[in-house]
């Protein structure tokens, strides 16, 4: 009875741009750093308790193809006190879930509630990165002792490369949330991902040194800093889908790809920017006909398609 319930769903939540395969969850280090960071926020661990938060984060993991993300939305508005509490809501998302191979769905889905369409998946729950400033400070200070000596390895870096400081470490939580034992694809470690991501890709050295990572990351973010004028949403769109793109696929924002615009709204919340604010522009335009190539450092994705 569920599961043929669910197959009608599927047709009706289908979602353009989402995966559609049963293959098992998406773990990647950026889809692990959601889910942790959403967890956090669940239940008040290092963030101000907020689950229109932890829905946020949860299903931006979903959105990257994680059906243990779109789950634990299901999961909270399935069972959540108050107005929260949607059943037909979390119908949809244990239907997205389920179909991502996510077998847990199956115990809160309920087939005698209508489902609600899907539009933007996750639209919904953004307010809840503003309803509450983030306070980096305090989640960094419930972070296992090797996660604090990394963030202060990328403050130091940041200093040297004339990057605001909190941009850099929220890259790095959206990026593995500081863990040093995530492993992107590729195989290589590294603490913000995209440095080692480009290197490999264009046949150079692996780094595998953290200390390495990070200083190549802060070294392409100074770059950015420099292209784009100090505007961190410009720099943040680049840093995840390359620097051409900011200038080929139109204004920032908004970015065409979701996931990039999810992702540029996670690194400016984690860095305590509030709604509609432009933190780091400088007066002048950002330089985006700029060379990508100084400091060393080579913008490796800069010819990314815009939904690479």
């Amino acid at each position: 009875m569920r599961r043929s319930a669910l197959l009608v769903l599927f047709l009706a939540t289908g979602l353009h741009g989402l995966p559609a395969r049963a293959d098992g969850d998406v773990q990647t280090p950026r889809v692990q750093a959601a889910l942790a960071q959403a967890q956090a926020a669940e239940v008040g661990r290092g963030i101000g308790k907020n689950l229109m938060l932890a829905m946020a984060l949860y299903c931006d993991a979903g959105t990257m193809g994680s059906g243990e993300g779109f789950f634990h939305v299901g999961r909270v508005l399935a069972s959540a006190p108050g107005a929260l509490r949607n059943p037909g809501l979390a119908n949809s998302y244990l239907a997205l879930a389920t179909r991502l191979g996510n077998t847990q769905a199956l115990q809160y889905y309920d087939p005698r509630v209508d489902n609600v369409l899907l539009g933007d998946p996750c639209g919904a729950f953004a307010a809840g990165l503003h309803t509450q400033s983030f306070d980096i400070e305090a989640y960094l200070s419930r972070q296992p002792r090797a996660r604090q000596k990394i963030a202060a390895s990328i403050r130091s870096a940041a200093r040297q490369y004339k990057v605001d400081e909190r941009l850099a470490l929220a890259i790095a939580l959206v990026e593995s949330n500081l863990d040093p034992a995530v492993v992107p694809e590729g195989g290589a470690q590294g603490v913000m991902q995209l440095a080692t991501a480009a290197r490999q890709n264009s046949g150079g050295p692996r780094i595998v040194d953290g200390e390495q990572d990070i200083r190549a990351a802060l070294a392409y973010l100074g770059q950015l800093h420099e292209r784009f004028a100090g505007d961190w949403r410009s720099m943040a769109t680049a840093y995840d889908a390359g620097a051409g793109s900011v200038g080929r696929c139109g204004a920032v924002p908004p970015h065409p790809c979701l996931e990039t615009r999810q992702y540029v709204r996670r690194v400016l919340y984690f860095a305590g920017a509030s709604p509609g604010e432009q933190p780091g522009v400088a007066r002048q335009a950002p330089a985006a006909a700029r060379s990508p190539h100084r400091g060393g450092v080579a913008d490796k994705r800069a010819d990314l398609p815009c939904c690479g």
